[in-house]
């Protein structure tokens, strides 16, 4: 398992409630993407559920359940139980949780506690949130739950209200520097830091996707715009036109990552705004794409358009100063 730099207060935390006198049934893992919050929820469970005398699994443990993204539909379900590659659904749904509290109606199976890890939580349905709310209302005994979320502001105020929160702070340069190299990445390593914002998943995933060219194209288009939409058709090839869930969501993190680190050194208000703009509707298309059976190709020329807007509102603020 990765060592992460960055989780030492949250483990000073979590002992710290482990050996009081009471500790809290409901923790929230808040930062960023890629910050190893799952890593530590599976660790943090092994430790809370283990009992002196008794032998603990080193592989699946029985007391320890992990809710997040099932199959899509009845035709991925009968794929996953022949073991044959399946298509995700794109939220955690309402029968998961169901099936979550039927299992908790009986007694942990090696001692007396057992946690229950949603992953991620922000991106649960509505009424999902609800059925959920009702166990962390009302825990069955020995039952903890962790909730791993890259936005917890998406999470109901009332879910957050009934949890404690347990904050991941981002990684510097010289970390993600010793992190990459341990990880066996090579070469120049520069961009992918830089375009990952401290977050070591980002990092891994731009080396792993090839993202120089694409993260080159994407400041071109924010410099110079695309007054003969060639651009925007440039960007289309690179991320390719059968892009899986992975590129897609790397794609997008990297645009929001240039456009929000562009944001902060510009000394153009005009530029400054639009950039704000542009960020603001990356993020809510990124939000919307997995729930919208969006063509790939379509959705590169609509990033493209996102990101060439921002040089068109800076020429006019020029043009008129």
């Amino acid at each position: 398992m990765t060592a992460w730099p960055n989780h030492e207060d949250a483990w000073r935390q979590w002992r710290s409630a482990m050996s009081g006198a009471r500790m809290h049934h409901g923790w929230i893992l808040a930062g960023k993407k890629g910050l190893g919050k799952n890593d530590f929820a599976l660790a943090a469970a092994r430790e809370l559920v283990a009992e002196d005398g008794v032998p603990q699994p080193s592989g699946d443990h029985p007391d320890i359940m992990t809710v997040t993204y099932g199959p899509k539909d009845k035709k991925a379900v009968s794929a996953q139980e022949a073991g044959k590659p399946f298509e995700l659904a794109r939220s955690i749904r309402i029968a998961q949780i169901r099936e979550m509290q039927r299992r908790l109606t009986v007694r942990p199976t090696l001692g007396a506690r057992r946690v229950v890890i949603i992953n991620p939580a922000d991106d649960m349905e509505r009424a999902t949130s609800n059925a959920l709310l009702k166990s962390l209302e009302e825990p069955p005994a020995g039952t903890f739950f962790v909730l791993v979320t890259h936005r917890p502001a998406r999470l109901l105020p009332t879910i957050r209200s009934r949890c404690r929160i347990l904050r991941f702070p981002v990684l510097d340069k010289a970390q993600m520097q010793r992190m990459l190299g341990d990880a066996g990445v090579q070469g120049d390593t520069q961009a992918a830091i830089s375009a990952a914002e401290g977050s070591f998943g980002a990092a891994l995933e731009f080396a792993k996707q090839d993202l120089g060219p694409v993260a080159s194209h994407i400041s071109r288009l924010l410099s110079e715009g695309d007054a003969s939409m060639s651009g925007r058709g440039d960007l289309a090839r690179l991320i390719g036109g059968r892009a899986d869930r992975d590129r897609l969501s790397a794609i997008f993190e990297l645009a929001q990552s240039i456009v929000a680190q562009r944001a902060r050194t510009s000394q153009n208000s005009a530029e400054r705004a639009a950039l704000v703009d542009a960020h603001s509707q990356l993020v809510t298309l990124a939000s919307q794409a997995p729930s919208y059976n969006f063509d790939t190709g379509l959705l590169s020329l609509e990033i493209g358009t996102l990101l060439s807007r921002v040089h068109v509102a800076s020429e006019h603020s020029h043009a008129r100063s």
